[in-house]
């Protein structure tokens, strides 16, 4: 008499050997159809709590371990995604891993792995990685004003989303900290404290002359909201040198003797800028209150004021929206994250003889 599915699901015994048993050779141990087991394992559909039962236990009795490979053929996935992050000139290798380290453990949620390309190769590699079968979509860093990328992207099957905004976003999802908005409340803090003359050193040259766009919108923010504010501003790229940070500071002080406020985009000359300032005859906050445009732990360490860049959130916000357009579901184009500004005993307010 043939055994019916629940005593074939009672079966213990094994099949064959674990790495050849099949999702097949699992829907026969559980009296189901092979859809039935793929939709168990993949969710994408209800099951009734009593089959589910059959079809686990199978799985486990059966030691069945679906294959990676075969999975991403029948779904037509690589459950990959590619992080193009190039290591560009100017580019601050510690911020951009935290942005890297966010988007993988992120995309680990979602079961998927990330594929970082670091190479410099503008539209040709974005059109590499879309025509392969390697990658399901696309994460794009250090975008640029006016970015040689972004009509590709556009046209592109692989969906994408960019962590930074091209001048026209139009029809592309984006996400980003507001650096305009940034900039406008570093203004705001030092004017609030009555600084009437203050300056911000800001990324690398090469940063600026590539046209990066947190770069330029920060800028703009401070200009603007000190021309609003009628505050005395000043803008200018920093190198990264402490030697050179120091020349910096030492012409933009001569020339501005009278400057009382600082803000500085650059991580990397944090450091040389507090180092510098007291060998130029200005401490910090009584003489130059100082804020930062960095991520947190760089202010932490040296008890900065300063707007937080938030890797973290911008990362999973990006893989996030990423995942939801892999599915088919609407995503707002833009995601601005509101910057906010943590003080420290960096700033305070002016002193006598500095109103």
């Amino acid at each position: 008499m043939p055994a019916s599915p629940g005593d074939r699901a009672a079966d213990s015994r094994p099949v064959k050997s674990a790495d050849l048993v099949t999702i097949a050779d699992v829907a026969r141990h559980a009296g189901v159809a092979v859809s039935t087991v793929s939709y168990v394992l993949s969710g994408k559909r209800t099951i009734s709590a009593a089959t589910r039962d059959r079809v686990l236990a199978s799985i486990r009795l059966l030691d069945y371990h679906p294959n990676a490979g075969a999975r991403a053929l029948a779904s037509r996935r690589a459950n990959v995604i590619a992080l193009v992050l190039p290591l560009r000139t100017g580019a601050q290798v510690p911020v951009l891993m935290q942005f890297a380290t966010a988007v993988v453990t992120t995309a680990r949620r979602f079961d998927h792995d990330v594929l970082l390309l670091t190479a410099d190769e503008g539209p040709a590699g974005l059109r590499r990685i879309a025509a392969s079968a390697m990658v399901d979509g696309i994460v794009l860093m250090d975008v640029e004003m006016h970015d040689i990328r972004v009509p590709l992207l556009r046209d592109l099957a692989r969906p994408s989303v960019l962590i930074g905004f091209p001048a026209d976003p139009a029809g592309l999802t984006c996400v980003d900290l507001d650096f305009h908005r940034a900039g406008r409340v570093c203004v705001e803090h030092l004017a609030g404290l009555g600084h009437r003359r203050v300056a911000l050193l800001g990324a690398p040259v090469a940063v600026y002359d590539r046209g990066t766009g947190f770069a330029h919108r920060t800028r703009a923010g401070f200009v603007d909201a000190a021309a609003r504010l009628g505050v005395a501003a000043e803008t200018s790229p920093c190198p990264e040198e402490a030697a050179a940070v120091r020349d910096v500071l030492a012409d933009l002080l001569a020339r501005q003797p009278d400057l009382t406020g600082l803000v500085v985009q650059n991580e990397a000359a944090v450091g040389p800028v507090l180092a510098a300032l007291p060998t130029l005859g200005r401490r910090v906050p009584q003489d130059v209150s100082v804020v930062a445009i960095c991520p947190d732990q760089f202010a932490e360490r040296a008890a900065l004021t300063s707007v937080p860049v938030p890797a973290e959130e911008t990362g999973r916000q990006a893989v996030s929206l990423l995942m939801r357009k892999l599915a088919g579901e609407p995503v707002p184009e833009a995601t601005l994250l509101e910057p906010y500004l943590t003080v420290r005993s960096s700033t305070a307010p002016v002193g006598p003889g500095h109103g």
